[in-house]
């Protein structure tokens, strides 16, 4: 069975308890804990629970909000923005298009030379696949 297809119980059984939470369950990592928050690794981050490719290191960008955040996707074909309209607030979710999993939030607020969006992406829904240089 492929990822985008796994029922709950089996991402369960996937994911990490905090991977489960952020990705299938729409939390967040905390402010400035992550794990990729400050990295300047290169490479290419993907989808912690499905390997889809979704942001490459020569997009993410400081932008001291916490969370990693990146002023484009790879590819737009492997993400999915929706409206998100919990706690009260109307904001663009951003989620894996392979598996739905919950990645994070776009903002408009990014680098104006470059998009001006603001990709601001929970490190736990990602894993670095770092190149060598």
């Amino acid at each position: 069975m492929t990822e985008e297809n796994l029922l709950e119980e089996e991402w369960k059984k996937k994911l990490t308890p905090e991977q489960y939470k952020i990705l299938r369950e729409k939390g967040t990592d905390a402010p400035f804990e992550g794990k990729y928050t400050y990295t300047k690794d290169k490479g290419t981050y993907k989808c912690a629970a499905c390997d889809n490719p979704l942001f490459s290191s020569d997009n993410k960008f400081d932008s001291d909000c916490g969370w990693p955040s990146f002023d484009d996707a790879m590819k737009s074909d492997n993400i999915k923005i929706q409206q998100d309209n919990s706690h009260g607030v109307v904001r663009d979710e951003v989620l894996c298009a392979k598996c739905d999993s919950h990645l994070g939030h776009i903002f408009n607020d990014g680098p104006k030379e470059t998009t001006g969006k603001r990709y601001c992406i929970n490190s736990t829904s990602l894993n670095l696949e770092k190149t060598s240089t």
